[in-house]
């Protein structure tokens, strides 16, 4: 009844101290360490937002968005281009005849092609926007599943822990029954021999832990983590076409399309405008005019639409491949949401499965613990029915963490941030 009653009280230590706050005591079993910090002021969405800011998307993030504005500056402008400024000098070589000729030259905008440019900014902006959703929402996966394998790793380790503690409250029992002579050397070499395997699980446990610690860190770049985490299940059963990834990839065929109608707009060319003056003087030259003049011209490009059809062809092509890429996300999409949705299913109805099996573990741990103190049954079949009732007793305990983690995946798979 000893192992049993320290079975079920590290069954609560291990709620409690894993408590779904990712929390884990310090561990000494071997010399590296990877500690993390519970600030139960921080939230599951405020580690996210932090994440984004350092995240390796983030100076893309700000070109998308600086690219943005620099295509809004240019659709703002009333010039289509910038403006040149010509000057030509002419020179008789006689010295008597002085001819000078001044011009500016302005490109205008097309017709529509102002409102194109400035709907090609719009859809740029909502790009930037939308790409920026999708990244956090990517980062979002990867938090939530970080901080659910530390959660898993925690009820391991701590079972893994409680495991050794049993196995050495039983050898210092069957040492004493040896010492006794109740038991043969054979029986307090196989309880030595377990122990040495529970502290060997021990160390392979707090090792996973570790590595589940040090990918939080390495994605988060930070070591504290959110005192609470444990998700609402979305209400949402399918999937919408406001989620973050087809906002992303639309918002791109948008911006696309929109880039294929300013280069329509600009047509053969771009037409120009030119403003300028002309001063004809000469000293006793019969051919000087003695004037001054003013002109003004209007270039109008055609028969360019050979030269633009290769550059319209290949923003068509990329917008049909991001059309193709768009219709592939939405299968992925559908198949990642049918999976999580599983997974809940599943875990849902085996929760309760393994809860009762652990309770008939336990029941029958203490018949076998009995049964071995009247020496009705040898060490090995104690060893047997513990090791079942110690991995009954994790089985439960990972369920109830497992439920918890698939909700937080399924509320990701249909785009849902904490």
């Amino acid at each position: 009844m000893f192992a049993l009653n320290l079975l079920r009280a590290g069954l609560l230590i291990s709620l409690q101290t894993t408590a779904l706050t990712g929390q884990a005591e310090p561990l000494t079993s071997t010399g590296h360490q990877d500690p993390i910090e519970v600030d139960a002021g921080l939230t599951l969405s405020q580690v996210i937002d932090a994440t984004l800011e350092k995240y390796p998307d983030a100076s893309w993030l700000n070109a998308l968005e600086e690219e943005s504005a620099a295509i809004a500056e240019r659709g703002q402008s009333w010039t289509a281009g910038a403006a040149t400024a010509g000057l030509a000098f002419q020179e008789a070589t006689s010295g008597t005849l002085h001819i000078l000729d001044a011009a500016v030259q302005v490109p205008l905008w097309n017709p529509g092609q102002r409102d194109a440019e400035q709907a090609l900014a719009k859809q740029a902006g909502n790009s930037a926007q939308s790409q920026k959703s999708a990244v956090k929402l990517r980062i979002a996966g990867l938090i939530r599943a970080t901080l659910w394998d530390i959660e898993l790793a925690n009820i391991k380790y701590n079972q893994a822990k409680t495991d050794k503690e049993v196995t050495q409250a039983l050898l210092d029992k069957v040492r004493q029954r040896y010492e006794l002579g109740d038991l043969p050397r054979s029986d307090l070499l196989l309880a030595q021999s377990e122990l040495l395997q529970k502290q060997s699980s021990l160390t392979l446990a707090e090792a996973e832990i570790m590595h589940a610690r040090k990918r939080y860190i390495s994605i988060a770049q930070n070591s504290k983590i959110p005192g609470h985490y444990q998700e609402s299940l979305s209400e949402l059963t399918e999937i919408q076409q406001n989620h973050p990834d087809l906002v992303a990839v639309n918002s791109l065929i948008d911006r696309k399309q929109a880039e294929l109608e300013t280069i329509r707009r600009i047509g053969s060319g771009q037409t120009h405008v030119a403003v300028g003056i002309n001063s004809d003087r000469g000293n006793n030259d019969p051919r000087s005019n003695y004037t001054e003049s003013f002109n003004i011209g209007v270039s109008v490009p055609f028969g360019g639409s050979a030269h633009m059809a290769p550059q319209i062809a290949a923003v068509n092509v990329e917008v049909n491949k991001l059309i193709t890429q768009r219709d592939q996300l939405y299968r992925n999409l559908e198949l990642a949401h049918h999976e999580a949705e599983h997974a809940l299913e599943v875990n849902r109805a085996e929760q309760d499965n393994a809860n009762q099996l652990k309770q008939l573990a336990e029941e029958h741990l203490a018949m076998t613990e009995l049964s071995f103190s009247a020496g009705e049954i040898n060490l090995m079949d104690l060893l047997k029915i513990q090791a079942r009732t110690q991995q009954s007793i994790l089985y439960a305990n990972e369920r109830a963490v497992m439920l918890q983690r698939d909700i937080a995946l399924y509320n990701q798979a249909v785009g849902v941030l904490p």
